[in-house]
């Protein structure tokens, strides 16, 4: 059903504002087949009225709500008579072919208000939306009719099937090719998002133009499927959540843990070398920071209750800024001491319906990668500029290279004068442009305090992901009072640039992981390498040549198992360990190390202190080849 309402379709991606923002983006878009957007979504909402009509004929006494088209498919929402899954696509997908062969015509039909309720009497959701459309809105049916009689005129045929719809569609389902669509998954989904409503059963498909697009998109999936980051982290064994312990919150195993020792590590270093200060702040405060910030009015639904402490209300943080602030006011400051770039991987809590936690990706608690810049105006253009290098300068360090910008201009409600809007706008437009980087204008998608640059990465499957977030504050300098002494001796307003380079380390990581498919280049692999003996003769080499590496600073693990070699290589492949370091007698006569890369190539024997040397390179350099 294509009629856009209030609270219905699918819940709007969070902008990425380093505040108001959820901590969840999923791709952007995915890397598919090249189609006309608009001839392509007209024949996915035709598909998705096929399907609809095929599941009342299968499950009479069905009520349907909506069903757009998305993106690379569609959905269809139902309260069924009973509960269907996975294994009941195929007889829907059958009858879907049958409608398809009938050469079934979409007509489009104008009614009255009166009308719309008595054609849709008995359907309650159908009758909710009508209800809710303005005055004077033209109410519009799309009908399925069945192909005329020959020799009858064209549209003639009776009325087989219809939906509430604005439309549009094909002309006849023989423009539907029945051999590429697929029907995908079964899920629940609250009527209008609204937990209180009731809960349906939401049907997913894709449709594409040919079945050559549909395989090709079919391919793609499992590619998808191959690399999520859940199925990788459980095979690596990276991390894990445990519901029954707190929903939305990351365990990190060792393994993992090691990964993140490494991010974290170079991120310092690379924040030291870029003249940042790195604070850690409380993870509770006092609720007047956030009322005097704002947050209380504007993003309260995303924030967790206050608890009672010395009879005061203390909240749990969701974001890092009033703490930084609250450093800032410490003592007084001159233009003399600005800039200054204050950077923590703070841990924040936000509130997430548990609906919609999904892994890394979208979690309720996390560790910001997260800055605060304090500067005079003039010094604002020459820091905005220096941000947008730093954050290219990571993202190519770990390995994305196709990089795209979007201005976010000024909402219709916002703070600040006209003129500071404008200075710090173009101060972002000449930042994107000095770094030749493609942009677009994200017209009125800025934060209520100030526009910003959202940076969207492209990994390894061409899907776009929305991660830095570079952001103006007219909004919080004001409400805390914050000043600086001028060379004239006047009390000014400093400016406040928010910034996270790789937004969350988890969402980062999940990322990451489905970027390299867990294949980490060797600087971030959890295991760097993995000593393998032949025999059971040479495990005392085996552990003294991992001694040797581990004592050079490299993650190194000896294979000890009572296994055959075969297994241990492929249980290290599994573990997509970059070097397979295989020893037997002649290796430790000679002190060497036979080399296997995990892509079934081979080094050349080397001494162990070479490898180690070798090794030591591929981090320093933190190159992403082997």
């Amino acid at each position: 059903m294509g009629i856009r309402l209030p609270g219905g379709g699918i819940p709007t991606l969070p902008s990425g504002d380093l505040d108001e923002a959820p901590d969840f983006l999923h791709p952007i878009s995915m890397l598919g087949i090249c189609q006309n957007p608009e001839s392509i979504a007209v024949l996915r909402h035709s598909v998705s009225h096929v399907m609809a009509q095929a599941v009342t004929r299968l499950f009479p006494g069905t009520k349907t709500a909506i069903g757009p088209a998305i993106e690379n498919g569609f959905y269809y929402d139902f309260q069924l008579p009973r509960q269907i899954g996975g294994e009941d696509l195929a007889a829907i997908e059958a009858e879907m072919k049958r409608i398809i062969d009938a050469k079934q015509d979409f007509v489009r039909v104008e009614l009255s208000r009166e009308q719309a309720l008595e054609r849709f009497a008995g359907e309650p959701f159908k009758i909710e939306l009508i209800n809710d459309l303005p005055p004077g809105e033209t109410i519009t049916v799309y009908e399925n009719r069945e192909a005329p009689a020959a020799g009858a005129p064209p549209q003639s045929g009776g009325c087989v099937w219809a939906d509430l719809c604005r439309g549009p569609h094909v002309a006849n389902t023989r423009e539907i090719h029945s051999g590429a669509f697929k029907l995908q998954s079964v899920a629940g989904a609250y009527w209008r998002g609204d937990e209180k409503r009731p809960m349906l059963t939401r049907i997913y498909g894709t449709a594409w133009e040919t079945p050559k697009d549909l395989k090709a998109h079919l391919a793609f999936l499992e590619e998808v499927e191959r690399r999520d980051h859940r199925r990788v982290g459980r095979e690596m064994d990276l991390f894990s959540t445990h519901e029954e312990a707190g929903a939305g919150l990351i365990y990190w195993h060792p393994n993992g843990g090691r990964m993140r020792v490494a991010v974290e590590d170079f991120w310092r270093q690379e924040h030291y070398r870029s003249g940042y200060e790195i604070l850690y702040t409380p993870h509770i405060g006092k609720s007047w920071l956030w009322e005097t910030s704002g947050h209380l009015g504007f993003y309260k639904g995303n924030m967790y209750s206050p608890m009672e402490i010395d009879n005061q209300d203390y909240i749990i943080k969701p974001m890092n800024c009033p703490f930084h602030i609250m450093i800032y006011k410490n003592k007084g400051r001159s233009y003399r001491d600005l800039p200054l770039r204050w950077a923590e991987l703070g841990t924040v809590y936000r509130y997430e319906r548990s609906g919609v936690l999904h892994g890394l990706l979208r979690v309720r608690g996390f560790t910001q990668d997260d800055a605060h810049i304090f500067c005079t105006p003039e010094q604002m253009e020459a820091e905005i500029l220096e941000v947008l290098r730093f954050s290219l300068h990571l993202w190519k360090v770990f390995g994305f290279k196709d990089i795209k910008a979007y201005l976010a201009t000024k909402p219709a409600e916002s703070v600040g004068e006209q003129s500071r809007w404008d200075a710090a706008l173009e101060s972002l437009r000449r930042a994107v442009e000095t770094e030749g980087l493609a942009y677009e204008i994200d017209e009125g998608g800025g934060a209520f305090y100030g526009p910003k640059i959202d940076l969207k990465i492209k990994d390894a499957l061409g899907r776009e992901w929305q991660m830095t977030t570079i952001q103006f504050d007219f909004n919080e300098p004001e409400r805390f009072d914050m000043t600086f002494v001028d060379a004239d001796g006047k009390h000014k307003r400093p400016y406040m640039i928010h910034r996270a380079l790789l937004g969350s380390l988890e969402r980062f990581f999940g990322v990451l992981i489905e970027h390299f498919g867990g294949a980490f280049p060797a600087w971030l692999a959890p295991e760097q390498a993995a000593v393998i003996p032949v025999a059971e003769n040479v495990n005392g080499y085996a552990q003294k040549t991992a001694a040797a590496l581990k004592a050079r600073d490299l993650r190194v693990t000896a294979e000890l198992e009572d296994e055959r070699l075969n297994a241990k290589i492929r249980a290290c492949q599994t573990r997509k360990i970059p070097y397979m370091l295989v020893v037997g007698q002649r290796e430790a006569d000679e002190g060497t190390v036979s080399i296997r890369l995990r892509d079934g190539r081979q080094l050349p024997p080397m001494k162990v202190e070479d490898f180690a040397d070798y090794m030591e390179e591929k981090v320093r350099s933190r190159s992403q080849e082997l």
